[in-house]
């Protein structure tokens, strides 16, 4: 299993939609104090519709004690200050993915840490950065490629349609 790490998140529509990737990829959600949200808000809830319930969800007051909490986590923090992109990395089962908050990313004391597990989504230049739902998606699915998409199903079968079959 995959882990999605949300460090001070601040909409709850994006963790929403990220609950929702995460059930769907089998991936667990952690969610770093303060969120700038309730949990029971209903942008969450309409995001994440009825996903929500089925989420592995775990709350964390702060950093240091999520690092408590998952001892020997491979984590990798995904920010745009990074050398690395995220396809340089050979993901594992039980990593942790980590992002920052919208507003301002991972703090740069937990980046300066760790540089060596710092990886960016590439963008053009002078851009800031991609929605933090998109970027999850981005980073979890290529994680779930690389360990072969273990536990997903086929949902069905592609028909390509002929001239004559076209509306």
């Amino acid at each position: 299993m995959l882990h999605v790490v949300l460090h001070q998140p601040e909409q709850p529509g994006n963790a929403g939609t990220i609950g929702r990737s995460c059930v769907c990829a089998g991936a667990a959600l952690h969610l770093i104090e303060p969120i700038g949200f309730h949990l029971t808000d209903r942008y969450i809830k309409r995001a994440g519709l009825d996903y929500w319930e089925r989420l592995q969800l775990y709350r964390h007051m702060n950093y240091e004690t999520f690092l408590t909490d998952c001892p020997g986590a491979r984590i990798f923090y995904v920010t745009t200050k990074a050398p690395r992109t995220y396809a340089d990395v050979r993901y594992r089962d039980g990593d942790y993915l980590m992002f920052g908050k919208e507003s301002a990313g991972i703090p740069e004391e937990i980046l300066a840490a760790h540089p060596d597990r710092c990886v960016r989504i590439p963008m053009r230049a002078g851009e800031r950065s991609l929605n933090l739902s998109n970027s999850v998606s981005i980073v979890l699915y290529e994680a779930m490629r690389q360990l072969n998409f273990p536990d997903l199903v086929e949902t069905g079968s592609l028909h390509r349609l002929t001239w004559s079959e076209t509306p």
